[in-house]
């Protein structure tokens, strides 16, 4: 069915997400268009953590582990949970599969919709604000456990630097000045980075605190996927500086992990 936009409607503003609530509020996923709807619902629906953002000396980088559990069963090993909002911010993504890729997807098309409609592009902060706003219409399904957990991050052209936010499923807000991980892993990987963490942290530093973080989390949390050099899995890991978004290359992963790899089995020895 080709959808065709009806902008001569009575709704003139520049939200992709309230013209279809308008127009067409059946195209919109449930959770969205009717999230009161929702009914309880089973605990073998498939869900992703560990995902952390920090800042280094250039921007923000984020990563995210590559597992999903159904229950106590592995449903996935290679779920993607870090993604590109635009070309200057992140999103991560913990909680219920299914609504968080729907959440993603949305908050996607909301950034290219506005950017076409008023012919320049949210600031950091609205984008950040746009997002509570999505995370809050999801809380009547976060009750029955669908929770979806982000977190974003971006590079502020007009501060200069980078900026994390985190949220709570009520789409409160907030910024975090240095780092932040969640998901069930989150705590372990926040632990390990406050050990790490200094402001002036170069690239490669960083690709290595995360790498870090995210293998001590998956040491102590059954929903966490360490790097699988067996199946040659690795976390996802991308970063934003002023020149824009950036994925880290799988080989650049594989090969710092090896280096912690070797220098965990020189301190153990």
């Amino acid at each position: 069915m080709e959808l065709r936009l009806d902008y001569n409607s009575s709704y003139k503003g520049s939200s992709f997400c309230d013209l279809l609530r308008h127009n067409y509020p059946y195209i919109l996923p449930s959770i969205i268009s009717d999230p009161y709807s929702a009914q309880a619902v089973s605990t073998n629906i498939p869900h992703g953590t560990t995902i952390m953002a920090l800042k280094y000396r250039d921007g923000i980088i984020m990563g995210g582990d590559r597992r999903a559990t159904e229950g106590y069963q592995i449903s996935s090993r290679k779920i993607e949970k870090i993604f590109r909002s635009d070309n200057l911010s992140l999103i991560g993504i913990a909680g219920a599969a299914g609504p968080c890729l729907e959440l993603v997807r949305l908050f996607q098309t909301e950034l290219e919709h506005y950017e076409k409609l008023e012919g320049t592009v949210l600031t950091l902060e609205g984008k950040a604000n746009k997002l509570a706003q999505m995370v809050h219409q999801n809380l009547p399904a976060a009750l029955h456990g669908l929770i979806v957990i982000p977190i974003f991050a971006g590079y502020d052209t007009i501060a200069g630097v980078g900026r994390i936010f985190k949220y709570d499923i009520t789409g409160g807000r907030y910024e975090e000045e240095d780092y932040y991980a969640t998901g069930s892993g989150g705590k372990d990987a926040r632990n390990t980075v406050k050990k790490l963490f200094h402001p002036d942290m170069s690239q490669a530093e960083a690709i290595s605190t995360i790498l870090e973080a995210l293998s001590d989390a998956a040491e102590e949390d059954i929903g966490t996927g360490g790097p699988d050099l067996i199946r040659d899995i690795f976390p996802t890991i991308k970063l934003v500086t002023s020149s824009g978004l950036q994925d880290v290359p799988s080989e650049t992963i594989k090969s710092t992990y090896q280096r912690l790899l070797n220098s965990m089995k020189g301190k153990a020895g």
